[in-house]
């Protein structure tokens, strides 16, 4: 096998294998050659329905033809330029017209980059230091937001990294979604101190975990009541759920807003989005110091322009619910039918199923699920033609251009698999 022989020969050049290490996976990762609609082609010729799409990056399907076009056109009028263009202001425009919160733009280059940067704006604008961090939300593998909770509902950063002095955390309080007491004991015990709260307004990162009743908006509230900055970390939901993202589905609006995958069409992007009084603060405005070489580079800011074209003017998220539908009633029919107590969430075109017969409403719950059996089911899922990303605390993705076929040989699929493993 080629991707069995490519594994040999990365161990050799590169950490692991990989290049992020949620692509490891036993026996070995796969090597792609390919991909286009709702596949992916891998070097041996075989072909798998996509439901890993670029870890949610890709809405509309790949290399879809529209976008393609015009990545195209632009890479036959430079790659980069190290100055200004005019698809930055597109874009921005874009985002302005369908993100309710945001009034002024900075694009960055990946999700990472405008979560570090949106914090690093919280704590300027508002001269405090401390910030809250939900348990389970991921903005990405910077210092001040690798850490997780110990003991007790509360607690001060623990590092979940080697190489993260604990100094460096100390400022970082972790608290567990849909906990509002949490939130509630760490304000009032560090009362004037905390810069931001920031959270995925849907926890993306663990699985699929949606805010319980009116979490989000008890977030927006007691911020505004404390002189606290919301942060809604909307890498993953950002033109996912909806043009306006999850702010406008849940209708609460954040005072800032990060903004990455969907936005980028394929192509690397981050984007930090407030109202002018906050993003005035950063450089050349403000003391709030931010820069990147290829921050608003051409080529992803005509992907990203083409992409949410598309989304503006075609039936896109009206499809995505659809099969996101019906591939949760399959599946909830698959549970039954087996008499599996199994857990599944969806929202949109995300979904995930929990190997946990408990409801799981925060990243303590998703942790008690059977990790070694999910992966188990994955790889079979591999082995019959359909790729879920091989990691129980990964959100499953549908794009535009899922077929109901594909949702139908996938159900089939699943099915097939979940018999094989509890015969």
């Amino acid at each position: 096998m080629k991707s069995k022989q490519f594994y040999e020969r990365a161990k050799k050049v590169l950490v692991g294998g990989v290049n992020s290490p949620v692509r490891a996976m036993k026996p070995h990762p796969l090597f792609i050659k390919r991909a286009k609609g709702s596949r992916l082609y891998d070097v041996d010729g075989n072909s798998y329905i996509d439901y890993c799409l670029g870890f949610g990056a890709i809405i509309l399907g790949h290399a879809f033809d529209y976008v393609v076009q015009k990545i195209k056109e632009q890479v036959d009028n430079g790659t980069i330029y190290g100055t200004c263009n005019e698809y930055e202001i597109i874009l921005a425009e874009k985002v302005i017209k369908h993100i309710k919160s945001a009034e002024m733009v900075r694009f960055v280059n990946t999700g990472t980059e405008a979560t570090m940067h949106a914090i690093r704006l919280a704590r300027g604008y508002t001269r405090k230091n401390k910030i809250i961090k939900i348990e389970g939300s991921y903005h990405g593998a910077f210092d001040y937001v690798l850490v997780k909770a110990g003991s007790g509902a509360t607690t001060f950063g623990i590092p979940t990294s080697e190489g993260i002095p604990e100094e460096t955390i100390k400022n970082t309080i972790v608290v567990p979604f849909n906990d509002k007491d949490a939130v509630e004991r760490v304000i009032k015990e560090n009362k004037d101190e905390i810069a931001c709260i920031i959270t995925e307004p849907v926890l993306g990162n663990a699985g699929l975990i949606l805010p319980e009743n009116d979490y989000l908006k008890f977030l927006r509230e007691i911020t505004e009541e404390n002189d606290i900055l919301l942060i809604f970390d909307e890498i993953i939901t950002g033109f996912r759920i909806s043009l306006g993202g999850a702010q406008e589905y849940y209708k609460v609006y954040p005072d800032i807003t990060t903004l990455g995958k969907v936005l980028g069409g394929g192509l690397p992007i981050g984007a930090i989005a407030a109202r002018k009084e906050i993003m005035e603060y950063l450089a050349p405005c403000g003391k709030v110091y931010q820069a990147g070489t290829f921050s608003g580079n051409p080529i992803s800011m005509v992907a990203g322009v083409a992409t949410l074209e598309i989304l503006e003017r075609e039936n896109v998220y009206e499809k995505l619910e659809y099969l996101g539908k019906k591939i949760y009633n399959g599946i909830v029919d698959i549970l039954q039918k087996l008499n599996l107590k199994f857990k599944v969430y969806q929202l949109g075109s995300m979904f995930q199923i929990y190997f946990n017969e408990n409801e799981i409403k925060n990243y303590n719950d998703a942790i008690k699920s059977d990790k070694d059996k999910f992966l188990e089911f994955q790889r079979r899922l591999l082995y019959k033609g359909i790729y879920l990303p091989p990691s129980q605390f990964e959100c499953n993705f549908i794009s535009y251009s899922h077929s109901y076929d594909d949702i139908n040989e996938t159900l089939i699929k699943i099915e097939e698999a979940l018999k094989e493993i509890w015969k």
